[in-house]
């Protein structure tokens, strides 16, 4: 069974068992959470394709840890006209494992 799930603007296909890392949720180490945006349950028989959401469809996670991901630099500059700027981002993340999908 597998289900496709909606978190952190992002569509992300999960099955029970899998650890994977989203954007970061809040809640502490150890802490069961409770993924309501699924939009599709599939893997037997017929998939349910939700519109936009499966109906009584949710998906169980734990937390496994919170970190934060690579460095990216951002680089502006327009020529001739001594313009430059030189930011850097780090993405806040969230690692989970999926206990089960409902519905």
């Amino acid at each position: 069974m597998y289900a496709v799930v909606r978190t952190g603007g992002k569509q992300v296909r999960v099955a029970p068992g899998e650890a994977l890392w989203v954007e970061k949720l809040t809640g502490d180490v150890g802490t069961t959470i409770e993924l309501d945006d699924v939009l599709m349950v599939g893997g037997d028989g017929v998939p349910r394709i939700g519109t936009p959401n499966v109906a009584g469809a949710k998906v169980v996670a734990t937390i496994l840890g919170q970190g934060r991901g690579e460095k990216i630099t951002i680089f502006k500059a327009k020529r001739r006209k001594r313009y430059r700027r030189k930011i850097g981002h780090r993405q806040d993340y969230t690692q989970i494992r999926v206990e089960s999908i409902q519905g």
